[in-house]
């Protein structure tokens, strides 16, 4: 905010200050410091506003506080929904969910979504089991819901093991498939193999990382063909398994 907008009184300077450092902060995703100083550039702003007379610089101001209002009441709502279940590792966010045996609602869409947001362009897989059937739908529905909006991924990462045996020609002409697929919405899938791969783990190019105790394979089977949740993941019964969420300090703006 230009100086000249406010003047030069001792609130405006301080307002000006205030407000720099908020937005310094908040590019930097330290959240709760940017909170406290968005509230108190606000209260600065306030005070100069009810010191205007002038129509045209009331107007303005008005204008920028409730740009900076919006700003803080949306971290606000960030961090208090990341209370539960939100605790700090080295630094960085880390929150848990713990999926029960049968339990229903975790959906890639209804896991996921909250951290796919426009500046997801790049994503990676590490998974060692994607060569079933079952696998590869699984991975299919997981690129499905990456190219659909918000998000503008253009490269996906896939990271897994080689089948050996007798269904390697089902796991490369699936995975084979797939790609032409996603070539045809302009997403480019980059596939390699390790034959010493363990660790599943999902990275978003935002920051976030996933950890999922049975990778992407974490439904069970449907009981039958024409049975509720075989379409649906939501209403798919899940294995017992747990999911670990990361934010490192290079995620982009909430």
């Amino acid at each position: 905010m230009a100086k000249s907008m406010l003047g030069q009184d001792p609130e405006s300077t301080a307002a000006v200050t205030m407000l720099k450092r908020a937005v310094e902060l908040d590019s930097e995703s330290k959240y709760q410091q940017a909170l406290l100083c968005y509230q108190e550039g606000i209260d600065l702003l306030l005070q100069v506003l009810r010191g205007t007379k002038d129509d045209t610089k009331r107007s303005n101001l008005r204008k920028r506080i409730s740009h900076y209002m919006d700003r803080a009441e949306n971290i606000k709502k960030y961090l208090d929904q990341e209370k539960e279940g939100l605790y700090f590792v080295d630094g960085k966010y880390h929150k848990q969910i713990k999926i029960e045996d049968n339990a229903t609602g975790f959906s890639y869409e209804s896991l996921f979504q909250e951290y796919l947001n426009e500046t997801v362009t790049e994503v990676w897989i590490e998974d060692p089991y994607i060569r079933h059937t079952h696998q590869l739908y699984n991975f299919l529905r997981f690129c499905e819901m990456l190219i659909k909006r918000p998000c503008k991924v253009k490269t996906i990462h896939l990271l897994t093991s080689l089948d050996e045996g007798s269904g390697q020609y089902q796991q490369s002409s699936g995975l084979k498939e797939i790609k032409e697929s996603l070539n045809n919405h302009g997403v480019l899938l980059k596939l390699e193999y390790s034959s010493s791969i363990h660790d599943r783990e999902i990275r978003f190019n935002n920051g976030w990382i996933i950890k999922i105790g049975r990778g992407l394979d974490y439904f069970k089977k449907p009981q039958g063909r024409y049975s509720l949740g075989y379409c649906d993941f939501d209403l798919r019964p899940c294995y017992e398994t747990t999911v670990d969420i990361f934010h490192n300090k290079h995620t982009k703006k909430i």
